[in-house]
Parts: structure tokens; C-alpha cells; sequence
């Protein structure tokens, strides 16, 4: 069957506009070895944003797929920053490169927290599903789900020297969990409103939380020794926990509940700090050293605190001490009495203080400090006007000014942008907010022009694209000179809010409609500017259509025949352009048409409407040709793709949907923002199509060479649904598994289902090609002689004719490392004694032993009944265990030899060459300086 009409594919080509999104935080990052504070990372919609701060200019894309970035969280070696999704998806991506090799996908919703431990080697991460997740990013997979909190996870940190993690949530709650055993041994309930944010400061022996009062509440943390707290019997109340208490069966509950979390660690109320602002804190952070502390509510005020050190707090109370003494003995003098000796009590103020507070031109939604060398300390503001400031202020001042280093603003609007449009040489995009109009350049996606404005609600070039004309919000019309970037003229046009423009088809006028029920008609003029004597542009009104209804929109037929006005009654009417009188009257949607357009040779109108319709009708007799269900909220814009009678339209369901208006056909929907979109312009050749919408990104989309045909299309889309709706099914019961606080921490996807797969057809392979080479072996058994051997398996010929049981390690080796546990629980018992006969095989040759090791245990571990029960596997198991403990002990063995050759060979290197090698050399050089500046003090004094 031929193509009865071709469409083209239009396909996403940029994302510009946003400088930082306000779903995840901001980051400072290093960049190949780049200086410290100068590059930040920020969300900008899916993708991940590197701006280098003191250029202004983004140096980085990290490109995301289809969701929202939620958070981000550098690695403690600078070179991997993690990406955690609106999904639940988290990815590590590579800052040298820009691209992602590992991605863990566990989590059911957006993912809040994320942190490293010291080393970089665990993932923690907190969603909105309520579960924290602790991944092994060395071995690219999950190690455990840990479930107990009953809201979204706020914060979640690992203590540096012990096996412990700390988290927070929405639901008040403070939670302390034990990652040996995967299981919560304290829950802190001292809040009475949702933990807001969380940081450990003094080598992990104190917690500062922020909730939704004015308050930063400290907590000492207080670690018992292992041989202490195991060893002695703890004593209550006159005799030892050992002691059997017949009577008290209740308390001795209690008691041994209350000895656990002591045995571990004891937490207990510091005091707490008062913040300036009344309202609750949105975002707390730290330095990497916990010596500063940032917070904020939501205002543009940021709060910084310092923590003294050992050294500094004991000075003060040694100050406070002598004050004291000071006040006591002239007490003293004067009532002439012995008093006793003063005691200054240390209380958090004397080691928590207040370093300064840095006004921000906006409200603030995320922060991120640095400390850098010389006290010197970096800070950078996300703002939630689509700008990132930063400032420098030195900690050792006893006074420090916040100096704002750097600003970005050039490459976004402070607020949504609300008309678009395009030259007419296709090559720049004008843009219009709230604030500011830009014009862009739209191959580079360069700003050309920024100029002040008025509130726009509508906007259009003038013929000969030199000049733009705005309609605004209070009823103005704003004209501006491109080539000098200055406000020509303002025209008081209309007493309401101009809501559409309309250039005239013969290019000599506009005509505007607004607010005020009217709709005026506007004619170019060139007039000499007083002061210069040189010519501008201006507009004289010649006509005025007064209506009994609100205007939201205006459009002349091509052919200047006719004019069509869409009011607030529902209905849209249509005048005739000469003499005004009225021609149709198009009625039939239930809520107002926000937006219509007519095509190039006036036959069809298109109408959009708040009802979440669009109707086309004919313009010769007005009826309604089709009504067509397309969004699933208001269609804000609407407009037909020149010269044919394909258009566009716009919802605030956040998508673009492409239409066929003769067929009335959905051709395509083009996906991609993640708010309301609020308007859209075509390029007068078609090519290109720009978009703004309520997450303050412009998304341009290019005509591809690609044709659509409308079955494949639909047919692409419910697989889609399909697979989504199978991701989305029961995930699977491990056997055994109760609901308790740990569980695994993978989840079942199209993905992992696609591994599962896989292997099995891997495994049906194998069973294919056993069969076919024992039925040769015995036709040559019973002919009694060689006969030519039977056909290979394409498949196994395209993999390098590789045998069909290496064929089988190769499938499980692609299966990703984070998915794989549970590709292995989709899978149907009936193959698994295939699978562990094949593990026997490549453990015996020594064949990816590690992984097939993790296979095999996680097999047993979800299968142990039927496997154990059936009589046929005990030979293989038995085969399996004297096979894999001489094979892993072999290993073991051969990485401690080689473990012991490096360390001996760093030595002779080190006796040889006397240099020291990696961080003991760092180390021993600061002792070194330390006992230097020692003797040079012992020296001075002596002196």
C-alpha cells in the first residue's frame, strides 16, 4: 500500500531559556582539575547544566532522557556527579566525558536525597515513594531497601567511622539505622512538624536538623566502645540486665529496647539555634568540612553560621571566665563577703555563631557553600526567578561582607515567557515575560537583544523584522528598535489587557484586541523624531469594532476578507474586514476559545478552547467540520504550519500535538516540557517551531526528512502504554522475604522483564542446540561412522560461532549490573536447573567466576525449597559447592599474592628512590610543619 499523504517528523532540537531549574538543588563542582567554586552544576528540566560562573557561559550539558532532574550530589573525588529523576532513576555521569555508564533505577517516585559516604563507594539515596536506598557504585548495583519512614525523605547521611546511617523525613521523624544489620535502632521523635533538612557537624558527634519553626536544633551524638557495650552487663535500677526480673516482664521489654540503641549510640538534646526568619527552612547544607552551615526559608535571606573549633570555644569560656571572676570579686568589694567560685556553663551559642546574613535579589530555592584556601568561603544561590548568584565573604573576619562575584541572568527570562514569534526570515525568535523581551538568534541560541518591558501578552515583528510591537498587560502598545535596543514609542492603546495582535495581510497595519471589548485597527507610519530629526516607526489608530464581550483573540484571513474574534461568551464572530458588519457567528464550545487561526487560502478556521476542544469550520458557511478531543486541559495556542492545512497546538497538559485539518488526524505529539505550555510560533517556512511554557525553558523543534505513517505511530504509542503498564504491575515476591525494614533494593521495569527474556530465550538456545548435537552423536553412533555435523545456529554464527553455553554467560554478562537480581526473580523456575548446571560448567573453567558466584547464590537464596526438594539437583549442588569454594578460594588467593606484590614493590620503589607514595605523604608532611612552627615558638620564647 503507497503513501496516500506524507507527513514529516518534527523532532526536538534544543532546550535554552532556563539557567537553573527549581525541582533539584545546585551544586558546586570540579571540572578536569579546574580551580575550585568556579563551575556549578544545576537541573535545567531533564537535562544537567555545567555554567562556569565566571565566564557566564555553559560549559557542560549532561544529557537526560525523558524525566525531571530532581537532585544532584557531586562525588567526593570531584569526577562523577549523581543524577536522581522525577522517576525515581538515578545515573552517574562521567564529568569528563559528559556521559553516563552506570544507572540504578529503584525507586518508584522523584528521588529528594542523595549523598555519598567518605569514599565514594555507597549511594544513599531518599524518595518521595518513602524508602531509602543504599547502592554499591563499584559494583554498579543496590545492596538494600531500608523502609520505615511514613513521608518523603528530606535528607539521608552515612557517619564517617561507623557502619551507620542517619535520615529524615516529612513524616517528623529521625531515623537511625544500623547497615550491618539493615535494620532501624533509634527513631528520633523530638519534632513536632516535618524535618526539613539535616547536617552532621563535628567529626559526626553532633546533628543539626531543620524543621518547620524557626528553629535549628542541635543533637550530641555520643558512640559507646564495642568491647564496653558487649562485654558488661549494664546496670538498672540496682541489679544487671542479665538478671531474670519475673515481676517486670513489660519494663525489662522496655529496658532491653532502651540498651540496643545505647549499645550503638545515645542522642541526646544540645539546644537549639534561633533562625531570623519565622517561616520553616527549605533548604540546610554544609561545607565538606561542617565548619560553616547555610540555611533559608522562603525568603531572599540566607543565614550563615559558623562552628568554633575546640581550641576557639575553649578560648571564649576562658574570656567568659575571667569576666566572671572580674564581676564576682567586685560583687565582692562591695557586699564584703566571701561568695564561692564562678561557674560559666558552655552552651551551643558559644560554639554554634552567627557569621552573617546574604541578601539575595530574589527568593532563594537552593544553596551550596565551598570553603576554600585562605578562609575564604564560596557561596552559590539558585534563585527561584531562573537565576544562580554566587558570593565570597572571608570566614576569618570578625565582621565578613558577602561581595557578589558573579550573576547569570542573560540566558533566561526572570519569568514565564508569554508570546513568542518569529521573523520572517526564519533566523530570530523573539521571547516576552513579565520584565524583559530577548531576541535570540536561532541557529547559535545566542541572546542578540535584552530590553525592558511591560507586562506581554502578545508580540509580533514589524515587516522588514527591524522592529518589534508588544502588547501588554495594562493595555499598552510597546514598540522597539532591534538594531539599538531602545524603547521607540509606548501607545496608550486600550483601558484592558491587550490579549492578541494581528499583523494585516497587505503589511501596512496591525489590528489589536483587548480587555475592553474592542477591537482597534492600527496603521504604520514613519514620523521625525523631534530631538534627532531622524524618521521612526510609530502606529496611528484609523478604526474601532466595539463589542458586547471580552476580545481573546483576532485574525485576519489571508485574503483580508475577513476578520474572526474570539470572545469571552464562548463564541468566536466574524466581521467582514471593509465594512465591519458581522458575517458568522462560530458557537458551540462550553468555555472560552483562547485561540484560533485561519489557513493560507481562507477556507478553514481552527478554534482552541479552555473546553479542551478544537473545532474546525468552514469559513464560507461556518460549520463545524470536526470536533476534535485533543488535550487533556485548556489549549492554549493554536496555529496552522504555512501553506497547508496541517497545525499545531499547545495545552496546558504540557504537550504539542500536530493535526491533519482535512483528515482530522492526530499526526504526532511532540513531548518534552514538564509545566503548561503557554505558547508557541512557527517559522514562516516551516522548518522550525518554538515553544515556551511554565517550567521557564524554550524548546525548538526541527522538520525532520523522516516520514510518519499514522498505523506505526499509533502502533509505537500503545506499546509504549503497554510497557509502561507491565513496569508498573506487582513487583515480584521474593520467597522468603517478609515485610520487614530491609528489602531488596531493585525494582521490576521493561528493562529488567526484557533481561529476564533474554536469558531465557538464551536458555531455550542452549536446549535447542543440546538436543540437535546428541541426536547427531547417536546417528553417528547407529551409521558407525562421522557424519557432517548439523547446521550452527545463526544467532551463535553472527556472536563469532561461539558455543551455545558461552553464548548463555554472554547474555547474563550484558545484563546490567543494577538489574540483575531481578531479570533472575522474573525468571521461571523450570530454568533454573539448566542455569545451575551451566554455572557448574563455567566455574570449573574458570569463567567470569564473581559474577556466576552472584547469580548462583541469589538463585539458591530465592529458590532454596524447590531446589533442595528435588532430588535430580542434589549431585549439582554438591558439584557446585566443592567447585565454587576451591574456585573462589583460588582467587582470593591469587589477589592477596598480587595485593602483597604491589605493597612490596612500593617499598623497594620508596627505599630506593626515598619519595613517598599517594596520601602518606601529605600526611607526614603536615607533621613535619607542625613540629617546625613548635621550635620556632620554643625558640621565640626563649628569645
Amino acid at each position: 500500500m503507497g503513501l496516500t499523504k506524507q507527513y514529516l517528523r518534527y523532532a526536538a532540537s534544543a532546550v535554552f531559556g532556563v539557567i537553573g531549574s527549581q525541582r533539584a538543588n545546585i551544586a558546586y563542582v570540579t571540572l578536569r582539575g579546574g580551580e575550585k567554586g568556579r563551575y556549578v552544576a544545576v537541573a535545567a528540566c531533564e537535562h544537567v547544566f555545567i555554567w562556569d560562573v565566571r565566564k557566564g557561559e555553559k560549559v557542560l550539558i549532561l544529557q537526560g532522557q525523558k524525566h525531571e532532574v530532581s537532585f544532584l550530589c557531586p562525588s567526593p573525588d570531584g569526577v562523577h556527579v549523581a543524577v536522581g529523576y522525577e522517576d525515581g532513576m538515578v545515573r552517574i555521569f562521567n564529568l569528563l566525558s559528559g556521559e553516563s555508564n552506570v544507572s540504578f533505577n529503584g525507586h518508584k517516585s522523584g528521588v529528594t536525597a542523595m549523598n555519598y559516604d567518605a569514599l565514594g563507594a555507597r549511594l544513599v539515596t531518599g524518595s518521595k515513594d518513602t524508602d531509602v536506598i543504599v547502592w554499591d557504585i563499584i559494583n554498579e548495583c543496590g545492596l538494600y531497601r531500608l523502609r520505615g519512614h511514613k513521608d518523603f525523605i528530606t535528607q539521608a547521611l552515612f557517619l564517617k567511622d561507623k557502619n551507620l546511617l542517619v535520615s529524615s523525613s516529612k513524616d517528623s521523624f529521625v531515623k537511625w539505622w544500623d547497615l550491618d544489620t539493615q535494620h532501624c535502632f533509634k527513631t528520633m521523635v523530638g519534632h513536632r512538624s516535618e524535618v526539613w533538612g539535616m547536617v552532621l557537624l563535628d567529626r559526626d558527634n553532633r546533628l543539626l536538623t531543620g524543621s518547620a519553626d524557626s528553629e535549628l536544633r542541635a543533637w550530641d551524638i555520643r558512640r559507646l566502645e564495642e568491647g564496653k557495650a558487649e562485654g558488661e552487663p549494664r546496670v538498672k535500677k540496682g541489679k544487671t540486665l542479665l538478671e531474670d526480673d519475673e515481676d517486670d516482664d513489660g519494663k525489662e521489654e522496655e529496658e532491653e529496647a532502651e540498651s540496643v540503641e545505647e549499645r550503638i549510640l545515645s542522642c541526646k538534646k544540645a539546644g537549639s539555634i534561633l533562625r531570623e526568619a519565622r517561616d520553616r527552612v527549605v533548604s540546610l547544607t554544609a561545607d565538606s568540612k561542617a565548619r560553616v552551615i547555610a540555611c533559608h526559608g522562603n525568603d531572599a535571606v540566607l543565614e550563615v553560621f559558623t562552628v568554633l573549633s575546640e581550641e576557639e570555644v575553649q578560648r571564649k569560656m576562658n574570656k567568659k571566665l575571667k569576666k566572671a571572676k572580674k564581676k564576682a570579686a567586685k560583687t565582692q568589694e562591695d557586699a564584703g563577703d566571701q561568695t564561692a567560685e564562678p561557674v560559666v556553663e558552655r552552651t551551643l551559642k558559644d560554639e554554634i555563631i552567627r557569621l552573617t546574613n546574604i541578601k539575595a535579589s530574589a527568593k532563594i530555592r537552593w544553596v551550596d557553600v565551598l570553603s576554600c584556601a585562605g578562609g575564604e568561603l564560596k557561596v552559590a544561590l539558585l534563585l527561584q526567578n531562573n537565576t544562580v548568584e554566587t558570593y565570597s565573604l572571608k570566614t576569618s573576619d570578625k565582621n565578613p561582607a558577602a561581595n557578589k562575584t558573579a550573576r547569570l541572568t542573560l540566558g533566561g527570562h526572570r519569568t514565564d515567557v508569554r508570546t513568542l514569534a518569529f521573523s520572517s526570515d526564519n533566523l530570530a525568535v523573539l521571547s516576552a515575560s513579565g520584565d524583559t523581551v530577548k531576541v535570540w538568534n536561532r541557529s547559535t541560541l545566542q541572546v542578540i537583544r535584552t530590553m525592558a518591558c511591560e507586562y506581554a501578552l502578545c508580540s509580533l515583528f514589524v515587516p522588514g523584522d527591524r522592529q518589534i510591537i508588544l502588547g501588554t498587560k495594562n493595555g499598552k502598545l510597546q514598540i522597539f528598535e532591534l538594531a539599538s535596543g531602545s524603547l521607540l514609542e509606548t501607545v496608550d492603546a486600550h483601558s484592558g489587557a491587550v490579549w492578541s495582535l494581528c499583523l494585516a495581510p497587505d503589511q501596512r497595519g496591525i489590528i489589536s484586541g483587548s480587555a475592553d471589548k474592542t477591537v482597534k485597527f492600527w496603521e504604520f507610519e514613519l514620523v521625525k523624531d523631534k530631538g534627532t530629526d531622524q524618521k521612526r516607526l510609530t502606529v496611528t489608530h484609523t478604526r474601532t469594532l466595539q463589542l458586547e464581550e471580552d476580545v481573546l483573540c483576532v485574525k485576519f484571513s489571508p485574503d483580508h476578507r475577513l476578520l474572526a474574534v474570539s470572545l469571552l461568551d464562548c463564541t468566536v464572530k466574524v466581521f467582514y474586514t471593509d465594512t465591519l458588519k458581522f458575517f458568522l457567528s462560530l458557537y458551540g464550545h462550553k468555555l472560552p476559545v483562547l485561540c484560533l487561526d485561519i489557513t493560507h487560502d481562507s477556507a478553514l478556521i481552527a478554534t482552541g478552547s479552555a473546553d479542551r476542544n478544537v473545532k474546525i469550520w468552514g469559513l464560507d458557511f461556518g460549520d463545524c467540520h470536526r470536533s476534535l478531543f485533543a488535550h487533556d486541559d485548556s489549549v492554549m495556542f493554536l496555529q496552522f504550519v504555512p501553506k497547508t492545512h496541517l497545525f499545531f497546538t499547545a495545552g496546558k497538559d504540557k504537550k504539542i500535538k500536530q493535526w491533519d485539518a482535512d483528515k482530522f488526524e492526530h499526526i504526532q505529539t511532540l513531548e518534552g516540557h514538564h509545566r503548561e505550555v503557554w505558547s508557541l510560533a512557527i517559522s514562516p517556512n516551516g522548518d522550525h517551531l518554538v515553544s515556551s511554557s511554565h517550567d521557564k525553558s524554550l524548546r525548538l523543534w526541527e522538520r525532520t526528512r523522516e516520514p510518519i505513517i499514522l498505523e506505526e505511530e499509533r502502533e509505537t504509542e500503545r506499546e509504549a502504554e503497554f510497557e509502561e503498564s507491565l513496569a508498573k504491575g506487582n513487583a515480584p515476591v521474593v520467597p522468603g522475604e517478609t515485610e520487614g525494614e530491609a528489602a531488596p533494593a531493585g525494582k521490576k521495569s521493561i528493562e529488567t522483564v526484557k533481561a529476564a527474556e533474554r536469558i531465557m530465550e538464551a536458555l531455550e538456545l542452549y536446549r535447542e542446540e543440546t538436543r540437535k548435537s546428541e541426536e547427531h552423536k547417536y546417528f553417528c553412533e547407529k551409521a558407525g561412522k562421522e557424519l557432517p555435523p548439523p547446521e550452527a545456529n545463526p544467532i551463535l554464527v553472527a556472536f563469532g560461532n561461539v558455543t551455545p553455553s558461552r553464548y548463555v554467560l554472554d547474555v547474563i554478562r550484558k545484563v546490567r549490573s543494577s538489574e540483575l537480581e531481578i531479570s533472575l526473580l522474573v525468571l521461571p523456575f523450570p530454568y533454573v536447573p539448566e542455569l545451575l548446571k551451566l554455572f557448574n560448567t563455567y566455574i570449573q573453567q574458570g569463567l567470569e567466576v564473581e559474577l556466576v558466584c552472584r547469580c548462583l547464590f541469589f538463585l539458591l537464596k530465592i529458590h532454596f525449597g524447590q531446589i533442595t526438594s528435588n532430588q535430580m539437583l542434589v549431585s549439582v549442588i554438591d558439584e557446585l559447592k566443592t567447585n565454587t569454594l576451591s574456585k573462589v578460594c583460588q582467587i582470593r588467593d591469587v589477589l592477596g599474592f598480587n595485593s602483597a606484590a604491589l605493597q612490596f614493590l612500593q617499598r623497594e620503589i620508596e627505599s630506593k628512590e626515598d619519595v613517598m607514595f599517594f596520601a602518606d605523604a601529605t600526611g607526614q608532611l603536615e607533621e613535619k610543619k607542625k613540629k617546625r612552627r613548635k621550635r620556632e615558638r620554643a625558640v621565640l620564647t626563649i628569645a
